[in-house]
């Protein structure tokens, strides 16, 4: 794509990419992504605010060659897919000073072999002047590494946030207007990339409540041209208070761990208990993410399988521990032949949420009356410790 006007003298630039699904060989992205880059001119000089993905440089080099001229390089985030291309555009500007963090400074010399000389670190709060623009630098760190930042440009109302308020969706759209899907999506890399960082996120966003904003311009998915609506989410989204919700990853080998998820599924709902069952069969990771960022419960249901969980519920139980949701409670149901620890030991494996274990149901065998109400046992302590929330 040619480089699109967002504002008068505001270009976005970058690539769309249609066809990725994976990012960092980790993060599933259903809807493809686009690398978003942005060249503001002011009547005193040119600023590139960020580049794209290596691979997708192509792309950059003819954008640049129909917009001539850049007087100033700024890299908000150090990481490939915004910074990747950096190389080329300071070969090609060699006059032109690179801006970021100082912490930002340091990782592009180490993850993309720039010059040092050549970059500028900036304190929060520093401008750069355009003649009849000029842009402030806001330090916004572990949105999603310790070295990012924002960029506002104050004379257009413009918060260029980078991964901040990004999406991974692939649109011809530059704007997001009022459509539900790309907050669907922002949920989505929200819970896959940012979930982990919310009490950063939270100090963030009170800093950029000082700000008059009327565009947000991130590095990945459409711009929100209404953005109350993404500030709003993610002040949601990274609140601290979870919801009366419960997440349920599960497997089951024979049948009798099926059962029980079914009977907790059942005394959950009749005790008011919003229920998200998800079925580790057919997995989808980042669905599995958007449920945990408000869960107040997750409870894993698992057969034993050498004496612990089954593999696939402890592979998830990693992932859970990674991106360290809000959860306040946490607790197992499931079945055993002889013998097992999997009480003690899938808990274990979550120290990062520092949630409270309520008691386990395990089964030996097929599940009896008996353990059939201790599983309706469990949901009533947890529907009580919901309300107590």
């Amino acid at each position: 794509m040619r480089a699109r006007a967002i504002r008068d003298g505001v270009m976005w630039m970058g690539a769309v990419d249609w066809e990725r699904r994976v990012f960092d060989s980790l993060v599933p992205i259903p809807d493809g992504t686009s690398y978003n880059a942005y060249l503001v001119k002011g009547s005193g000089g040119t600023a590139l605010i960020d580049t794209v993905e290596p691979e997708m440089g192509d792309r950059m080099r003819s954008q640049l060659d129909e917009v001539g001229h850049v007087d100033f390089v700024i890299s908000q985030h150090a990481e490939q897919d915004h910074s990747g291309y950096l190389p080329q555009v300071l070969e090609r500007f060699p006059d032109a000073p690179l801006y970021s963090t100082p912490l930002g400074k340091r990782m592009l010399v180490d993850h993309l072999g720039i010059d040092g000389d050549r970059v500028r670190p900036v304190k929060d709060g520093d401008t750069i002047d355009l003649g009849d623009r000029s842009l402030r630098f806001i330090h916004t760190p572990w949105v999603h590494w310790p070295e990012t930042m924002c960029t506002y440009l104050a004379e257009e109302k413009i918060l260029f946030s980078c991964d901040f308020f990004g999406s991974h969706l692939a649109t011809s759209r530059l704007y997001a207007g009022d459509d539900g899907a790309v907050i669907e999506a922002a949920k989505l890399y929200y819970g896959e990339i940012m979930q982990p960082f919310r009490n950063h996120i939270r100090k963030n966003l009170e800093k950029l409540g000082a700000l008059e904003i009327e565009l947000i311009a991130p590095s990945h998915g459409p711009a929100h041209d209404r953005p109350q609506a993404i500030l709003e989410a993610y002040a949601e989204w990274s609140a601290e208070t979870p919801r009366n919700k419960v997440v349920l990853p599960h497997v089951t080998m024979h049948g009798s761990t099926g059962l029980m998820v079914q009977r907790l599924i059942a005394a959950l709902v009749d005790r008011g208990v919003d229920v998200v069952p998800v079925d580790l069969v057919t997995l989808d990771e980042g669905r599995l993410a958007m449920a945990l960022i408000d869960a107040a419960t997750v409870v894993f249901g698992t057969p034993t399988v050498n004496g612990g969980p089954h593999p696939r519920v402890a592979t998830v139980a990693g992932l859970v521990n990674y991106l360290k949701p809000k959860t306040r409670f946490i607790s197992v149901i499931g079945s055993f032949g002889w013998s097992t620890t999997v009480g003690k030991n899938l808990p274990a494996m979550l120290p990062d949420l520092k949630a409270e274990v309520i008691e386990p149901v395990l089964s030996r065998g097929l599940p009896g009356p008996e353990d059939m109400a201790a599983v309706d046992a469990l949901a009533e302590t947890i529907a009580k410790r919901h309300r107590e929330l």
